[in-house]
Parts: C-alpha cells; structure tokens; sequence
C-alpha cells in the first residue's frame, strides 16, 4: 500500500530525528503544537501540495539570553521551547526544524515557507538573530540561506 504525504513525512521525521527517545529534543505532539500557537501563530508552517503535507516547518521565537544558553549547550531543546515565556518581547529565532518530501527538494518550498514564517513573526517581534542545530548538511545550508536571504545573523549549536 502506497504511504500518504502524511504517513511520509512523520517516517521522515523519525529518521532525521531522535526527538521520541531523546529526552533532550523537542517531541512535537498536539499539546506542544497548542503551546506553539500561544507562543506565535506562525511557529508552524506546511506546505500541502493537494495530496497532503510536503514540507513542515518549525520556527521558535525566543529570548536571546535563551538562544545563547542553548549555543553554549546549557540548556537542551526541550528546555529551550520550555523556558521560552509566553507574550513576552523575543529577539531571537530557533530554526526548529524542516521536513521535505525528497521529491519536492531543490523547488525552494522549505526556504519561502522559512522566509515568510520568519517575516510574520518580525512583525510583531524586534528579531536580531536566528540559530539553529544541524541535524544534515541541508539543513545547515536552508539556515544559512534563509540568514543570507533575511538579512540576519546565524548562530549554530
């Protein structure tokens, strides 16, 4: 039986990340999906091709003194998205994570739905950095072109 989009792109998800067993990283379910939403609307993004999900996005707004703690490795992922306070001024974004479906790589899909996630959330935020945690090649060169293309600097874990 062939998979869904769906079914594809939670397979996905496991492979690249270890977020179920690592107690350390972020295991996105629907009560960290609701606290995401309080923290901005546009934490989460997908890009539904008409067959389903392609491409997932997770955008976290935050502190800078929280984005230096986890740069310093202080604090973990889990920490990070816990300490972030709810209806306060954030300066920084964690380029969380990006799923693609393999077929739908190279289109620039992941890196406008990262664009547009980040400009809605400077709307209401005065953002000065991004940072992220390189889990593949690909998605160190999306952080650095995203950074490149809004005009930020980049920290890596």
């Amino acid at each position: 039986m062939v998979q869904s989009n769906y079914e594809r792109i939670i397979q996905l998800a496991d492979e690249v990340f270890s977020s179920r067993t690592d107690p350390d990283q972020l295991n996105v379910d629907e009560n960290v999906m609701e606290h995401l939403l309080l923290i901005h609307p546009d934490t989460m993004s997908e890009y539904d091709d008409g067959n389903g999900p392609v491409c997932w996005i997770l955008c976290i707004p935050t502190t800078l003194d929280l984005m230096s703690k986890f740069i310093d490795q202080k604090i973990s992922e889990r920490e990070l998205y816990e300490l972030t306070p709810l209806n306060s001024k954030y300066e920084a974004i964690y380029l969380c994570s990006a799923l693609l479906l393999e077929e739908f790589r190279g289109k620039g899909i992941a890196q406008n739905l990262a664009i547009k996630a980040i400009e809605s959330i400077k709307i209401d935020h005065s953002i000065k950095a991004l940072f992220f945690w390189a889990f593949s090649k690909e998605g160190e060169k999306l952080a650095e072109k995203v950074s490149g293309l809004i005009g930020l600097p980049l920290y890596k874990r």
